[in-house]
């Protein structure tokens, strides 16, 4: 047995179904015998879409994403992927391989550690220290997955691929190993903490209850449902955890820079938000333009003082979240001045009149007006029609760039089936967000939103999509621009041809790589009123499509509208 063979089935034994890869000197020998082995083998056209579209297989699955590139080039294009995976706390690991130990020059060499390592990931190379002992080469890589899952982190792993040739003196690898994770203990809140936490809970009148992916994690939702409903709350969460109260009439949806015009009213005058199981991240308060840290709650096995540069909370319950809001709910209940408050009535401070709820469900995410070009859309239209059509458990991926934020209004569907990552701030990335998502449930369609300048940059991974014969339904909201750069440089007066790029055909894009597509406008040959059809169409079907939607570049988001103080 080679060294490679080794290797191959040493990942198999780490339960490696899945692997995205691209093809190189320093990985296709070990490839080829983990896809042997029975690994299901993904290979995509871009080493960037190789970790991407593992991320988003990680989170939709709940294991660690497996993924491929060979060294140098291949592992430097995965460079803006890493940085993301590390912020979002994606368990990965990715096989590299190295140049060649025995060569003295090697064209695609290069120090590799240096380059992953600055983006925050983990790297480690199964030759380094280790000699010729091949048995080490096992115990490292075993140290790779550990890594990987109990961090939920990225982790690199090198091997020279001249190394990689040798015969194995490792002895037998063992098909079975002993699982790493320890299941998540319970962290139970002292009582002091729990004492004034329940204190600020009793005095507060206006609450939200805000949950983020920890909340998931921990299946602490139906727990802050009760909680909510015992103080008067309304409810909210994190962009990531978008839709996880999708069908309470009291859910506000995302907290933050996405907020609504709705969410942000009601999130200003909170007195208190209870945050379970989020990070508090900078975009979650909209850098605390919505609330204050003397305001918050924070209810996590590591609460946060500040995070990303802003205080955060300045009230803390150290706790799992379940544990955590389960020991906050039945110690306010208990406490001698709490008293429900009654549904329909503003006294007492709660907000669970029916008033409220027809605001939160009839209320435009966004009201401000503009007035839309002959022939095109507006992007808010767009999403609201496809929002009313998409059945609610089919998958939904929201790219990022301008037009993430109307995408994102649509939470009135289930929080497990979508799928955001915007942790790096790096547009390009949806066509492998939803090429992840699709392989890892392929019972269901996989809707992506996504913007032209993104979906541009990776256009080529349609041709991935149809290879795998994988059902994804692009829709594009086309400005012909770079949405956020024109936005910006209108708003200081700078010359905007710097963002502005034109309409390429789309649809004809798509047919060129042998998919179904239309191009949308505000007054072709299909409009809006033609979507029932199509949806129809697509969902019968058993292929990817592309809808061209050709949207108004007149038309903020909010977001930017704020930020950049254009009236």
């Amino acid at each position: 047995m080679k060294v490679y063979e080794a290797l191959a089935e040493l990942f198999r034994c780490e339960q490696a179904t899945h692997c995205f890869a691209l093809l190189g000197d320093a990985n296709m020998n070990w490839a080829a015998a983990l896809e042997a082995r029975g690994t299901q083998f993904i290979y995509v056209r871009d080493e960037h879409n190789a970790v991407a579209a593992a991320m988003s297989w990680a989170r939709t699955s709940g294991s660690t994403g497996i993924a491929s590139v060979t060294c140098g080039p291949g592992l430097t294009q995965i460079l803006t992927a890493l940085p993301a995976a590390v912020r979002a706390r994606i368990p990965l690991v990715i096989f590299s391989g190295e140049a060649p130990l025995r060569k003295p020059w090697y064209n695609q060499g290069i120090e590799q550690k240096p380059f992953v390592e600055a983006c925050g990931a983990h790297y480690i190379s199964l030759v380094e220290g280790s000699g010729s002992e091949h048995a080490l080469y096992a115990n490292r890589l075993r140290d790779a997955f550990n890594l990987a899952r109990t961090e939920s982190c990225p982790v690199v792993v090198g091997m020279p691929l001249d190394v990689q040739e040798d015969e194995w003196s490792g002895g037998e690898v063992s098909a079975a190993i002993e699982p790493y994770l320890v299941p998540a203990t319970k962290l139970v809140p002292t009582e002091s903490e729990l004492a004034k936490a329940v204190e600020l809970v009793v005095a507060a009148k206006r609450v939200v209850v805000l949950a983020g992916l920890g909340a998931i994690k921990a299946q602490a939702s139906e727990k802050c449902r009760e909680l909510a409903e015992a103080t008067g709350a309304l409810l909210a969460t994190t962009l990531p955890a978008r839709g996880l109260f999708w069908q309470d009439p009291y859910y506000l949806g995302v907290a933050g820079g996405f907020a609504s015009d709705t969410a942000r009213t009601y999130l200003q005058q909170a007195d208190l938000v209870i945050a379970v199981g989020s990070r508090l991240a900078s975009h979650t308060s909209d850098g605390g333009k919505l609330w204050s840290a003397d305001r918050v709650l924070h209810i996590d096995y590591e609460p946060r003082e500040r995070s990303q540069g802003i205080a955060a909370s300045h009230h803390h319950l150290r706790s799992d979240a379940l544990t955590g809001v389960d020991q906050l709910l039945q110690a306010t209940k208990a406490h001698a001045l709490y008293e429900k408050p009654e549904s329909d009535s503003s006294e007492q401070g709660s907000w669970r009149t029916r008033a409220i709820a027809d605001e939160i469900a009839t209320t435009p995410a966004d009201s401000y007006h503009y007035a839309i070009e002959p022939g095109l859309l507006d992007p808010r239209k767009v999403i609201s029609t496809i929002d009313e059509l998409l059945p609610t458990d089919w998958h939904t991926v929201n790219s990022s760039g301008h037009c993430s934020w109307f995408a994102a209004q649509m939470y009135r569907r289930p929080a497990d089936r979508f799928f955001t990552l915007r942790e790096f701030g790096a547009i390009g990335n949806g066509l492998a967000f939803a090429l992840g998502v699709a392989v890892a449930d392929t019972a269901r369609p996989v809707v992506l939103f996504d913007g032209d300048g993104s979906f541009l940059m990776h256009i080529h991974e349609l041709e991935t999509i149809a290879r795998h014969r994988l059902k994804v339904l692009v829709c594009v909201l086309n400005d012909g621009a770079y949405g956020s750069e024109i936005h910006k440089l209108r708003a200081h007066g700078l010359a905007d041809n710097g963002g502005l790029f034109g309409r390429p055909d789309f649809a004809a894009i798509a047919k060129g790589f042998g998919l179904q597509g239309h191009q949308i406008t505000g007054s072709g040959d299909t409009t809006l009123e033609q979507l029932p059809e199509l949806m129809q169409e697509f969902g019968q079907g058993d292929a990817a499509v592309v809808w061209d939607f050709h949207v108004s570049d007149q038309v903020v988001s909010p977001l930017i509208r704020r930020s950049h103080n254009i009236n």
